[in-house]
């Protein structure tokens, strides 16, 4: 599968057309953002390993029926992906209430 022309770049990922118009491929990228954007940064590794982990939580999913636009991991820091209209829906983890989490719900940095 050829990586073509990039059709998107967020935070984490880059999204390139292929040669199949159905299938996308997805570079996950090493940078960090803190701050809501504030200070930026790289670490070599982040992207891969949020491939790696994205890639086990899809395979989990479709263990149990549950449908995806993941087709398979192509490399390190590349997974090939359906093409899908996007629904916009953020999903942040953290260790603790800080950014734009506290100053969107009200609570308390920390």
């Amino acid at each position: 599968m050829e990586k073509r022309d990039l059709i998107y770049e967020g935070k984490a990922k880059r999204l390139f057309s292929t040669d199949d118009p159905n299938l996308v491929i997805a570079e996950f990228k090493d940078d960090l953002t803190a701050f809501n954007g504030a200070k930026k940064d790289s670490e070599a590794g982040k992207g891969a390993l949020n491939n790696k982990i994205s890639t086990e939580l899809f395979k989990m999913l479709a263990s149990r029926g549950i449908e995806s636009h993941f087709v398979e991991m192509l490399d390190d820091n590349h997974m090939l992906c359906k093409k899908v209209d996007i629904i916009l829906i953020e999903v942040i983890v953290r260790n603790v209430a800080t950014g734009s989490l506290s100053k969107n719900l009200g609570i308390p940095d920390g």
